[in-house]
């Protein structure tokens, strides 16, 4: 089901995002798999070892793109301070959104 505002196109595609700023030890992951539960995606949220955090989005280009500018505008915008996204290959079996 789509909502308003959202895309139409069902290409499935995959993003790796990678926040930079105050995003570990602050609920960041816990409120990215908040905010998935309202999109149709898969994927995870992990912590890297260089203080950044990795989210993995994978669905419909609508979906993933309509996350991604979900947490832009939500209460995790003031913990960002850099973010670089990237398309990466759909890998077939994902379900659900985990916390890493």
């Amino acid at each position: 089901m789509l909502r308003p505002g959202v895309g139409k196109s069902l290409l499935m595609v995959a993003k790796k995002i990678l926040y930079e700023g105050r995003v570990q030890g602050v609920g960041f992951r816990f409120g990215v798999r908040q905010i998935a539960e309202g999109f149709a995606v898969a994927g995870y949220a992990a912590n890297l070892p260089d203080g950044r955090v990795e989210v993995l989005l994978q669905g419909e280009r609508g979906e993933v793109e309509g996350m991604e500018k979900e947490i832009a505008v939500s209460h995790l915008e003031g913990f960002i301070r850099k973010q670089e996204a990237e398309e990466v290959a759909v890998e077939g079996g994902k379900k659900g959104f985990q916390i890493r």
